[in-house]
């Protein structure tokens, strides 16, 4: 996989104790990004899933995973086999893509959460788990659809 880096821990980037992989490359270039260091598609460093889902799984505190950039969208084959690897239960992925452009993927099958929309500068927000306000917050439902849940 091509990542840009990883947080072993965090609390801002979906629900409860997460592993954070932000995956390199990145078509959408938001003004304002948080991440433009993750756009270069030859940037950052390639590093095998394995040794990603070894260091997923040492971890015991961990509530969940989350997939950033980057979009990892443009690197589904390698994000499915990070997932297929550690087979976690809460799954968060944070793209640029519009739900419908990516609903049907293997990748967003395997996510819990999907925040979905390119950020927009202008629509900024503080203390959400979205970066703007345009951004969807897609959640699975019992029936395996994602539905739309603001917060």
């Amino acid at each position: 996989m091509r990542i840009n880096g990883i947080i072993p821990c965090s609390f801002v980037n979906g629900d409860g104790a997460r592993y954070v992989v932000f995956v390199q490359g990145c078509l959408h270039h938001c003004d304002g990004c948080h991440n433009p260091e993750t756009w270069d598609f030859d940037g950052g460093y390639d590093f095998p899933a394995e040794a990603i889902a070894d260091d997923f799984r040492r971890r015991k505190y961990l509530d969940g995973i989350t997939l950033s950039g980057g979009d990892p969208f443009y690197q589904q084959k390698q994000c499915i086999e990070l997932l297929k690897l550690i087979k976690p239960s809460n799954v968060w992925i944070y793209t640029g893509f519009e739900y419908d452009e990516i609903k049907h993927t293997e990748l967003a099958s395997m996510a819990d959460v999907i925040v979905t929309g390119r950020y927009v500068k202008e629509l900024a927000c503080e203390g959400k788990m979205y970066g703007s306000s345009n951004q969807k917050i897609m959640r699975r439902c019992e029936d395996g659809v994602h539905r739309y849940d603001r917060d």
